[in-house]
């Protein structure tokens, strides 16, 4: 199943517009942040040549996801972080086990499908009941970016040279839609690095340009 990571930059043109799509969810992320003694999700002033619009930034298939989140999950538990063909019940089994790490996590305690990561800094990802009705945990940008440069080396990533991003979705794709092939390199570790360099290149920019990392 397809995956597409959308910014959605955080200008005021959008932000303060009464048609702003995301008004609701800007709202609880703002009750929540404060609730945490946090900062609002901030908005920042339209400049000529930052564009307003929300646009897609990356895509990949859930499996490849997962897989990523596995090897970040075996590296933080000290476990040798080697390549699989397939998830089978071994990703479940780390989850159960080592569930209070899983749940630390900005990279893996996030939902597939929905939620989104903002760039206000903040250790572990924040939930409550109304999060968890809607778009999940909300995560951090700036943590995630730190869990990508952790989990780097253990996929053969220097993320001081991190890779090209992928091109992102030419269209919105639906859950049931095939994602895009990964690129075959013969690394091992392909789904795992093809991920890595879309959610890397997503977050640098939400942090670079102020925007939300939205999930679809």
């Amino acid at each position: 199943m397809a995956c597409d990571l959308w910014l959605v930059p955080l200008v005021d043109v959008l932000c303060h517009s009464p048609d702003n799509p995301f008004a609701e969810e800007l709202a609880l992320y703002d009750r929540t942040l404060g609730e945490a003694g946090l900062p609002p999700v901030p908005v920042y002033a339209y400049m000529p040549g930052l564009s307003g619009d929300v646009a897609p930034v990356a895509g990949f298939d859930y499996d490849a996801l997962h897989f990523l989140r596995r090897a970040y999950l075996l590296q933080m538990c000290g476990l040798a972080v080697t390549p699989v063909d397939e998830l089978g019940g071994d990703y479940e089994q780390l989850l159960e086990m080592f569930e209070s790490t899983a749940q630390q996590s900005h990279l893996v305690w996030h939902y597939d499908h929905a939620g989104a990561y903002v760039p206000v800094d903040f250790a572990e990802p924040l939930c409550n009941d109304d999060l968890l009705a809607g778009g999940g945990p909300l995560g951090s940008s700036h943590a995630l970016l730190r869990e990508l440069e952790y989990v780097a080396p253990s996929i053969g990533i220097d993320p001081s040279k991190p890779p090209a991003a992928p091109r992102p979705p030419t269209a919105p794709t639906e859950l049931e839609e095939p994602a895009a092939p990964v690129p075959a390199d013969g690394d091992p570790f392909a789904r795992e690095r093809h991920v890595w360099a879309g959610l890397h290149a997503a977050a640098m920019r939400s942090l670079a340009q102020g925007a939300m990392m939205v999930f679809s």
